[in-house]
Order: structure tokens, then sequence, then C-alpha cells
């Protein structure tokens, strides 16, 4: 089977459409949650959906997302309900991406030939390992190419020409273009600074790149991927799931938030 990542992109390129991609955190609010918010993003609009799988020590995300993280430890989330999740996503959604993203400690302890397996299983189509350098990632990414996964990376304002080659070949399915210095959640854009380096970028690899981080509205995502090929929507969603009073409260806010975002890529 194709990969999911590889055919939507070509899809979108065709359409001339911008990606959007939605970010929440596995086992936030509740784990019955989780699922019913993996479909309520696409039914909004989502096109690809990054599941946070949470950490102890989640080092690049600021503190909205950091909550998320812990609040899904607090009600049990692991990286094999995560797969299981995925996997009854699947058994109503064949088409919609999925991307695991976390840290490369709990998918080390499984293993990661086991989890490899485990994720194709599931249904998963890429991972974003944030803490797994590229120069490191050529064993797991082996794994993962065997079993038409893709291997994601960030890029940053700060990462130099050079480094940025290395990343970019070892990268699959579409690169995530951080527009921020600093964690998830973070600062104010800089439009003119995200445009001179996606065209730096663009020089680089055919991959499509996805800007993320301080993504607030349908306007800073619209503007953030003028030069990209989509916009990566996080904190503000995990600070909605976390915000709500209810479960259904929480699927209704970001659906609403989601449908704003595709609205304005779209117009």
């Amino acid at each position: 089977m194709a990969n999911r990542i590889d055919s939507l992109f070509v899809r979108l390129r065709e359409a001339e459409r911008k990606a959007l991609v939605t970010y929440i955190v596995a086992g936030d609010r509740s784990l019955e949650a989780t699922v019913p918010a993996m479909h309520q993003l696409v039914q909004s609009g989502a096109d690809i959906i990054e599941l946070g799988v949470p950490f102890s020590d989640p080092s690049a995300e600021g503190p909205v997302i950091q909550r998320g993280h812990e609040r899904a430890l607090a009600n049990g989330a692991s990286l094999r309900k995560i797969l299981g999740m995925v996997a009854e996503f699947r058994r109503d959604d064949s088409e919609t991406p999925v991307v695991l993203m976390g840290y490369v400690n709990p998918i080390e302890r499984m293993g990661y030939e086991a989890f490899a397996d485990a994720a194709r299983e599931a249904g998963v189509d890429g991972m974003l390992t944030v803490d797994l350098p590229a120069e490191e990632s050529a064993s797991f990414a082996r794994q993962l190419s065997e079993r038409e996964m893709r291997n994601i990376f960030l890029l940053t304002p700060t990462t130099d020409d050079a480094r940025a080659r290395s990343i970019v070949d070892a990268a699959s399915g579409f690169v995530y273009y951080v527009s921020l210095k600093g964690v998830t959640g973070a600062g104010h854009l800089d439009l003119e600074s995200v445009s001179t380096n996606l065209n730096r970028f663009r020089e680089m690899t055919e991959l499509p790149i996805c800007v993320g981080f301080g993504i607030k509205d349908g306007a800073s995502a619209r503007a953030v991927s003028e030069g990209g090929d989509g916009a990566v929507v996080g904190s503000l969603l995990v600070d909605a799931m976390g915000a709500a009073e209810t479960d259904q409260a929480a699927l209704e806010k970001i659906g609403a938030l989601v449908a704003e975002i595709r609205q304005a890529l779209d117009g």
C-alpha cells in the first residue's frame, strides 16, 4: 500500500491546496476522548493528524503542550495504548495520514523493530521523533522505510545550510519547519524570516514543507503557509482540550478552531 502521506501531498498539489496538520496529545482530557477527537479533526478539515506521544520530559514543548503531556500521563497513556487508539481510528478512517510525534526513549524501550511492526500494524504513516538527530537515525529510519512509514524531521530558523542538507537527506514524507526560535506556543511570528528560510530550504529538497509553532488562528496559518505546503496547528488545540469542561465541549471547540483555519487556508 502506498504511504498515505505521499498520496495526500500529491492530491493537494494537484488541487493547489495547503495541508492542515493538526496536533493533539494522545490521552489528553481522557483516554476515551482521543479517537473521537481524531475523527472530529478530520471532519472539521484536518488533512493529517499528528498524535503527541506523552513523555515525562518533553524538552521541545512549551507550557501548554507540557500540561497536555502531564494530563495524558496522569490518565495512563502509554505508547502501546496509543497504537491501540490509531488502530481503533483506522476502523472508520482508512485515508487520513496519522503521524506520531514524540521522543525516542519509549520507542527504544520497545525496540525499533518491534515498534515499527506494531506501528505499521496499527496504521501509523510516519514518525517525528523530536530528540533523534538525523545523524543517529539510520537504524530507525531503515525499520520505518521497510514498512512504508515516513521519517519526518524538524528544521528551525537557526539550522545552517550544511545541517539542513543532512536533515532533508534523511527525511521522508514531509519536513516540519519550526517558524520560531524557542518552544511550542512561543513568541511572535516573523513572516519575513519564515519566507526567507522556506526559500532557502526549498532549494535543498522536493519534499513538502509544513510550517508550525506560533499559529494562533486562520490568518496566521494562511500567512505562514504562503511559501510552504501546509500549516501545523498544535498548542491552540491542546489548550482548547485542556480548558474545556467536558470531553464533548473539547470536541466542539477543536472542531470550530480547525474549521476556521481550514476556511482561511482554502480562502
